[in-house]
């Protein structure tokens, strides 16, 4: 295998299958701050983005000022329900495969570390990524902005255009765009449509090794 000199992974969807939670709980609480939203739409609007850009976009269509503890409700939420948090199937064996070649590979994610951390705690695979974890809160600007892919890449000593970065979101598919990097989408949860500017889509990690192999 050929592997690219840097793999970049998403988090949530992508390495935790965390996604259907977080979004189910954020359309909760909006709904319960006076903005209406269903898993669906908070899907759509905000899935692969921070807490803050989430804010911000809340804000503005609610017209006023969400809770202050909205974000801390969330998290508390979020983090019990990683009691019973599972890895995305087949996403191990491809972390395996890696490895197995020498591919170094790390995490960029919108959470912040401490999601990040707590999540790849629930599934055993901190220890594969400690050292390694990039998160939104070490940028200016999160996703789709490039700066959290280029931050990776950088402090791993690796050129953009060396890198693969697997995503689920169209947030992400075009922060990897910006960033001169290759990008496949992951088409588990998001229509493969909305990836469409990924350089290629897929619905089954076991499918992944050829794509990086390829890329």
């Amino acid at each position: 295998m050929a592997y690219p000199e840097l793999v970049i992974f998403d988090n949530d969807g992508v390495l935790v299958d965390s996604e259907r939670l977080a979004n189910t709980i954020l359309a909760e609480l909006l709904t319960d701050a006076g903005l209406p939203y269903t898993f669906e739409e908070a899907v759509r609007d905000f899935m692969g983005g921070s807490m803050v850009s989430m804010r911000t976009k809340a804000e503005a269509r609610l017209g006023s000022a969400l809770p202050a503890d909205l974000e801390d409700r969330y998290h508390q939420r979020l983090f019990d329900g990683f009691a019973t948090l599972q890895a995305v199937p087949g996403v191990e064996a491809v972390l395996d495969a890696l490895d197995a070649a020498g591919t170094p590979y790390c995490v960029a994610s919108s959470g912040t570390h401490q999601r990040i951390r707590t999540a790849l705690t629930a599934v055993g695979f901190w220890s594969r990524f400690e050292g390694r974890v990039f998160s939104a809160e070490d940028v200016a600007h999160g996703k789709p902005a490039p700066d959290l892919f280029l931050h990776a890449a950088a402090a791993l000593d690796t050129k953009p255009d060396r890198c693969a970065v697997i995503e689920d979101s169209p947030l992400g598919v075009a922060a990897a765009n910006a960033a001169g990097m290759t990008v496949f989408g992951y088409a588990a949860m998001t229509p493969p449509d909305r990836l469409a500017s990924a350089d290629a889509t897929f619905h089954e990690m076991a499918a992944l090794p050829t794509l990086l192999d390829r890329s």
